[in-house]
């Protein structure tokens, strides 16, 4: 008797720490899904007059599928080195990724080597002017190795800002409540010796710091900052995206200020300090608005300028992912209402040489297809080589056009208040330079004007579509994705 109610003592015990584990569990998920952000994250600034905003775009193409006649069209990143010659009292620059590995058998432009070099050589040239890069941990595998070229960087007198992704909200449930509880505590090994997901030939990387990666979330801002104008892009210094298609906005004017409010953000709540200032004044002309807008902020400001689309009016999206919800749901009602819309968009074919499942973009868009009735025009884009990284939207309406353009996708984790995201908004005037140049951008590759640009929307539907729009609404139900 004794012996049963020892063995039932023990259940009961084992049972009651179950339970507190998973009520421990639980709310875990529930304060690192909903828990407040740090001061200044998100981030929405006025709206400032200027006539200087420039486009830059990064294009790699080909006449046919098999990629005969490639051309390279790049020029953002001589943009970045010609604003870093420019500059007179600091420069600040946010990159997600910035590193030189690959597996591919490719010839790609040294960014990574360049961007280092033009730093280093600025900060010795101007010993005391202020250069601060601030970046994703990502480049350090999360801790396991020392990035390359930020030590440079770092030996040179340049200060490096590796952003406090912990302080984040988490965007995988699930795996966030065993991380936090868990495996973030895994702090055993000494030396990487898990492969690097990036590539193969870059530093391995330990438990802890693998277990962090799958923690999916990141600073994704692609933004650089002088005191002479601020460039916001898709595009990243990373070699092996060197090819990648890509398109930036240059500014100059009051908006800088806003730029770097919302950088220093980032540098008070992982290390503390502040950042400079322009030397500027708010001008009351300029045919252009333009505002720098974060995380969930350019959510709000991009529906709402969809929504001033009306019948006869024109929404033009060049996308490498388009899979929230609230978006999708804009661009069908604005269908419904009689706008055209045009989408190039990535197939999801492929990431730094390896293959991939086509998601989210094929089945998310078979279902939109079918929701319009085959009301909406899309094409894919012929990456050859490389992605159609772009996140560019044009909304042009009777009154205006409304641009947004930066480093965020259309989906949850970029929008939704998980990644640190950055994007310019642009209000332009229909006959303004840059809205025919945007115009001109998008006719040049939706018409395959001198090469195969883009594809027809079949070529990348057949059967497995269907089979691909069960796992990405299982995938988007658990909150398990990797966009």
């Amino acid at each position: 008797m004794k012996g049963w109610k020892k063995r039932s003592k023990g259940k009961w015990l084992s049972l009651v720490m179950i339970l507190l584990f998973v009520l421990l569990y639980i709310a875990v998920i529930a304060w690192h899904t909903y828990k407040p952000l740090p001061k200044g994250i998100p981030y929405e600034g006025e709206l400032h007059r200027t006539d200087d905003v420039e486009m830059f775009t990064d294009l790699t193409y080909a006449q046919n599928k098999k990629g005969d006649g490639m051309v390279h069209e790049l020029s953002i990143f001589d943009e970045v080195y010609k604003m870093i010659d420019e500059a007179k009292s600091f420069i600040v620059l946010d990159f997600f990724l910035m590193d030189h590995y690959s597996d591919e058998k490719v010839d790609f432009p040294k960014i990574a080597e360049t961007l280092t070099a033009k730093l280093i050589q600025k900060k010795q040239e101007n010993p005391d002017m202020d250069i601060v890069f601030i970046t994703d941990p990502l480049n350090t595998g999360y801790g396991s190795y020392d990035s390359k070229w930020f030590t440079k960087l770092e030996e040179a007198g340049i200060e490096v800002v590796y952003s406090d992704l912990d302080k984040l909200r988490d965007s995988t449930p699930i795996y966030s409540g065993l991380y936090r509880t868990i495996f973030r505590w895994i702090h055993v090994e000494k030396k990487g010796w898990i492969p690097n997901a990036m590539a193969s030939k870059a530093p391995k990387m330990t438990l802890a710091s693998y277990m962090k990666l799958l923690n999916v979330k990141a600073n994704h801002r692609k933004t650089m900052v002088t005191d002479k104008a601020a460039l916001v892009t898709s595009g990243n210094p990373h070699d092996a995206s060197g090819f990648h298609g890509n398109v930036a906005l240059k500014v100059s004017g009051a908006v800088i200020n806003d730029i770097l409010e919302s950088e220093e953000a980032v540098v008070r709540y992982t290390n503390g300090g502040s950042l400079p200032r322009a030397d500027v004044r708010e001008s009351k002309e300029g045919q252009y608005r333009v505002q720098y807008v974060t995380e969930k902020k350019i959510l709000d400001a991009l529906l709402e300028d969809m929504s001033r689309a009306e019948q006869g009016d024109r929404i033009r999206m060049g996308m490498f992912f388009v899979a929230m919800p609230e978006v999708v749901q804009a661009i069908e009602d604005a269908v419904d209402c009689g706008v055209e819309v045009q989408m190039i968009l990535d197939p999801n074919e492929n990431s730094f040489g390896n293959e991939k499942s086509g998601l989210p973009n094929r089945p998310v868009m078979q279902k939109m297809m079918d929701e319009t009735k085959d009301r909406m025009e899309v094409r894919w884009y012929n990456t050859v080589i490389g992605q159609y990284h772009t996140k560019l939207v044009v909304v042009e309406t009777q009154k205006g056009t409304f641009i947004t353009n930066g480093s965020a996708n259309l989906t949850d984790r970029t929008l939704d208040n998980y990644n640190l995201e950055g994007n310019l908004r642009v209000i332009a005037p229909n006959d303004s330079p840059l809205v025919r140049e945007m115009n001109a951008y998008f006719d040049r590759l939706w018409n395959n004007e001198d090469a195969l640009y883009t594809l027809d929307f079949e070529e990348y539907q057949n059967e497995f579509t269907f089979f691909q729009r069960g796992i990405y609404r299982l995938q988007e139900l658990l909150k398990l994705t990797t966009y």
